[in-house]
């Protein structure tokens, strides 16, 4: 009987290490795991937006080409001198080089805010 008394206090001190333990757990799983996960899908969704006529990109298939056509979500690309694809916005894994004019507009842009 002593022993189970004994037991039971001791069961009680025990929660709260545990609950600090799960709670640091949750919090490193947020820090690697979750934010950056979010970060990347917003740089993402900013890359995607920002997709412009000129522009030399790299789709998901690993075909480079150039935009030549912007419509909604759907992009023209050349991939070689005659050679035009139609593709979704969202194929397009990076973009290798922006349309020069592109770079200066939006530098412009970001004085004007900045």
């Amino acid at each position: 009987m002593i022993f189970l008394q004994a037991q039971g206090a001791q069961g009680q001190t025990s929660l709260l290490p545990t609950l600090i333990v799960w709670a640091l757990l949750l919090v490193m799983f947020y820090v690697l795991l979750i934010r950056p996960q979010q970060q990347q899908q917003k740089r993402r969704r900013e890359m995607l937006s920002k997709l412009r006529k000129g522009d030399r990109v790299v789709t998901v298939g690993g075909l480079h080409a150039t935009i030549t056509d912007v419509q909604d979500d759907v992009l023209t690309l050349e991939l070689a001198p005659n050679v035009r694809v139609r593709a979704d916005r969202t194929a397009v894994a990076s973009v290798r080089s922006r349309r020069p004019e592109a770079e200066g507009k939006e530098r412009e842009a970001k004085a004007r805010s900045g």
